[in-house]
């Protein structure tokens, strides 16, 4: 077993894995907790060639020049040097495994609006505006549970996805229907229900919002009146197969944003 599976292992690193919790507090704000170390096990697992990468990270042959690129002589200590081969390996490895490379303008009638970490998505149908927010931050997790043998070199782990906690706004002049939705975790999904997505909250209000607003739980309306939410959301574009693209799109546009921060991350350092 390689040097960066078994540092993958330690208990004190593989135990947030283990561990996931919803916070209460995250539900509020629409963004759930995940497991971030999965991102870094997934591609070690899928993309990277292990004897090599290990063989780059602690060769200690190194020229006169950084190795980083910047074409100086010894102008980097040696943490610099490793985190810039690292970096460059990554993000070849992201780069490879990326599967949209340009990110849509648009998702089933709706246009897409991108700022830093957030996206809008907006629809007119007649006099109404149709606005759906989320946020990429924090919304990557595998689809499955990783499979935990201490005999494997490598974790099985599910196939990475974005799956945003997401705002649904249905404004009509100066009043605005607001619901805030999340996907269904399988595991907990009611029987005889097939929801990819649950409504968490909802409020009415005219003009802006504010904190004075009232607003009710999902959990605690009536459930017919909950039915009856969702087939209106499906009337109005926001149906399953929807938000399931709606995932597919999260997931391409928080997988750009990594790279890009692997990118900058990697200029950082290496001066340039």
């Amino acid at each position: 077993m390689n040097n960066i599976i078994k540092y993958m292992l330690r208990a004190n690193v593989y135990k947030p894995l283990l561990s996931t919790v919803k916070s209460s507090a995250n539900l509020k704000n629409g963004i759930y907790l995940h497991k971030q170390l999965t991102r870094n096990l997934w591609y070690m697992c899928n993309f990277h060639n292990n004897d090599k990468f290990n063989s780059t990270l602690i060769s200690s042959k190194h020229s006169n020049l950084c190795n980083c690129g910047c074409g100086k002589h010894n102008l980097h200590s040696k943490a610099e040097q490793q985190l810039v081969e690292f970096l460059t390996e990554e993000i070849l490895a992201e780069r490879k495994a990326q599967k949209v490379k340009t990110i849509p303008t648009e998702i089933d009638g709706f246009k897409a609006q991108l700022n830093g970490s957030e996206v809008t998505l907006t629809k007119k149908a007649d006099k109404e505006i149709i606005r759906i927010t989320f946020n990429v931050n924090h919304t990557v997790d595998t689809d499955s549970e990783p499979g935990l043998n201490p005999n494997m070199d490598k974790a099985e782990i599910g196939e990475l996805k974005s799956k945003p906690a997401f705002k649904v706004e249905l404004i009509n002049g100066d009043t605005t229907v607001n619901l805030l939705c999340s996907f269904v975790n399988p595991n907990e999904q009611e029987e005889g229900y097939n929801d990819v997505f649950g409504i968490d909250e909802v409020s009415i209000y005219n003009g802006e919002w504010n904190e004075n607003v009232y607003a009710v739980s999902g959990e605690v309306i009536d459930s017919y009146l909950y039915d009856l939410l969702l087939n209106y959301l499906e009337e109005k574009g926001v149906s399953n197969e929807f938000v399931e693209k709606l995932s597919e799109y999260s997931t391409a546009y928080e997988h750009s944003a990594y790279i890009s921060l692997l990118e900058g991350l990697s200029k950082f350092v290496s001066g340039k």
